[in-house]
């Protein structure tokens, strides 16, 4: 039987945590009855520098119950970055680790599904959302179009996973070798390679709370992923340029065989809204190759993605 962890991050997850806790510690100890898992698998909640009582429910949990264990991070580090101090803070403890989020959005039953590919041989199982019903209608289209457009931007990512996956130690300890800054764990993981497969549900609505994920995160998160793992939105400002500089050439020839002709060109629309435009289009290809130059610039400084504050476990295996 192996050892397998469950890594949660959270976020401000008081309203929802001790329910969490109670559906996780079931079905943790159904799997462990069943010898699916061994006595000793875990589940660890990361506090993402919570403001709330979070932290203090995760204590009460672990000085309650051995099979809870907690991280705490020195302050608010960012969803992908608190599953990566999860992820690499448990990864030589356990022989697996299924990183889940805490607003029991996720299918837990599934769990068997992925423990079982798992022992087939699987080093990585996707957790992959069957369906988009419980979305609104807005949040189900900017979904598909952004999966849309990241694909045609050459990302190798999964359709409809989110971060709701098994990784095996080996899994996890290639994963390390990525030195990314800038955290799109969506794209990066399915770099790590090795034998794979998906695992379908149906996402559940929200027990209780508010999403951590309003519509400005969704579009700076998405943002991210473009940039982290393409640069063709470069080449495409590239490609930009040439066809602008050709249509300048022919609207100057244009100009010349009116002039030669005797005819006066009139009104001052045109040229001002062509200034307008070349100008509109120079501020965006300066925004875009601003946004890699900014990246850039956080990936040479190379600052630490999170600092652990605390680490709590309980009765460890001898």
């Amino acid at each position: 039987m192996k050892k397998i962890y469950l890594v949660v991050p959270c976020y401000n997850e008081e309203e929802v945590l001790c329910e969490t806790a109670k559906r996780l510690e079931l079905k943790m100890k159904t799997l462990i009855d069943n010898k699916d898992i061994n006595e000793y698998s875990r589940v660890i909640f990361v506090d993402d520098g919570s403001k709330d009582k979070t932290w203090s429910i995760i204590e009460e949990l672990k000085n309650n119950n051995e099979l809870f264990g907690g991280i705490k991070l020195s302050r608010n580090r960012g969803h992908q970055n608190a599953l990566l101090a999860g992820l690499m803070t448990v990864k030589d403890e356990c022989d697996a680790v299924i990183s889940l989020d805490a607003d029991l959005q996720d299918d837990i039953n599934v769990i068997d599904k992925f423990i079982e590919k798992f022992y087939e041989g699987c080093e990585v199982v996707y957790g992959v959302r069957s369906d988009r019903k419980s979305d609104t209608f807005f949040k189900r289209s900017t979904a598909q179009g952004f999966y849309k457009v990241i694909k045609f931007l050459g990302v190798d990512i999964i359709y409809n996973h989110a971060d709701y996956r098994l990784m095996s130690r080996k899994a996890l300890d290639s994963l390390a070798e990525f030195k990314e800054v800038n955290l799109f764990l969506r794209g990066i993981v399915p770099l790590v390679g090795f034998k794979s497969d998906i695992v379908s549900y149906e996402r559940n609505e929200r027990f209780a709370g508010e999403s951590k994920y309003p519509l400005k995160k969704m579009i700076s998160f998405a943002f991210e992923g473009i940039t982290s793992f393409s640069v063709k939105p470069i080449r495409l400002v590239l490609v930009m340029g040439i066809i602008m500089f050709f249509s300048s050439l022919t609207a100057l020839a244009y100009f010349l065989v009116t002039w030669i002709n005797g005819y006066t060109v009139q009104g001052w629309t045109t040229v001002v809204a062509s200034i307008w435009m070349l100008g509109g289009i120079q501020l965006l290809c300066l925004g875009v190759i601003g946004e890699y130059v900014g990246k850039i610039y956080i990936e040479v400084k190379s600052r630490p993605k999170y600092i652990i504050d605390q680490f709590i476990i309980k009765s460890e295996e001898k």
